[in-house]
């Protein structure tokens, strides 16, 4: 696959399916492709953007639209999405993934396979949902994770510190500081369409993605747990937040959950399979 270097080439632009890599925001992502675009085109005005947020965890299919095809985006954020989801049992997180570390331990009698397929059916069809904090949802006109993460760092700063042989767990005084979710995210309406559980494990082994810092982005290294885990592929509606399901999953069978992996699949017609990756979609901009 060749570009013209005139986007009068393409009337309709160009939508480039990229398979996001972990760590990078979406941000990230458009902000390297439009200046290589710019560079190719020749177009110091472009207009390049994305067709639907994916959290810097997660990775996969991720829409960049180019020149005219912008004006499809929104069409294209209304579709349908895919997922493969990793979720862990038994322990929470503020940001209910792997950003934030363990805030709290929970009973895990009551997860089991057998306990999750029984629970999945109440998940199916049109739903209210409300917003991890640490999310891009606007509140008040400021994005929700810059609210969460200024308030989580200013609350561990005024706890005690944490003996550093101790296990990864939040003070007290720092999670109480942390704004509600619920208190500043009103609840959406979305549609769950298809949840399927393909993958079980009593004793889950810790990530499946690797730990450490991502262009200041934070993943924490959860391999020496032994915390149940869940893969699930999950069919939605746009605006739904699969760390917020996993949330809800974990109270659902009377413990807590988090997200440990998510793999975008599908986005509309667009399937992983017609991914670039980044440093592909990069080659094809080349000057």
């Amino acid at each position: 696959m060749t570009l013209s270097r005139s986007i009068e080439d393409y009337p309709e632009g160009i939508v480039l399916p990229i398979d996001k890599p972990y760590g990078w925001t979406s941000a990230d992502v458009i902000r390297k492709i439009k200046f290589a675009a710019i560079h190719h085109f020749g177009k110091r005005n472009l207009k390049v953007g994305h067709a639907g947020t994916l959290d810097p965890l997660a990775t996969g299919l991720l829409l960049v639209c180019i020149g005219p095809a912008t004006r499809r985006a929104e069409e294209l954020q209304r579709s349908d999405k895919e997922y493969l989801a990793g979720i862990s049992f038994g322990a929470t997180t503020a940001s209910y993934d792997r950003e934030k570390p363990i805030e709290a331990r929970c009973p895990t009698d009551g997860v089991s396979a057998a306990a999750l397929q029984a629970a999945l059916p109440a998940f199916f069809g049109p739903q209210e949902q409300v917003a991890p904090l640490f999310s891009a949802k606007s509140v008040d006109g400021r994005r929700a994770y810059e609210l969460a993460r200024k308030a989580y760092r200013a609350s561990l700063a005024a706890a005690p510190a944490i003996p550093s042989a101790a296990a990864p767990v939040i003070p007290s005084a720092a999670k109480e500081s942390l704004p509600d979710a619920a208190e500043l995210l009103t609840r959406q309406k979305i549609t769950i369409y298809e949840l399927e559980l393909i993958g079980f494990e009593p004793e889950g082994g810790g990530a499946r993605s690797a730990a450490g810092e991502y262009r200041r982005i934070h993943s924490e290294d959860i391999s020496g747990e032994r915390l149940p885990h869940a893969d699930l592929r999950v069919r939605c509606s746009k605006g739904t937040y699969i760390r917020a399901l996993a949330r809800d999953l974990g109270e659902a069978l009377g413990s807590g959950a988090f997200l440990d992996d998510l793999r975008r699949t599908r986005n509309g017609g667009y399937t992983l399979a017609d991914a670039l990756t980044l440093d592909d979609a990069l080659a094809l901009l080349a000057p």
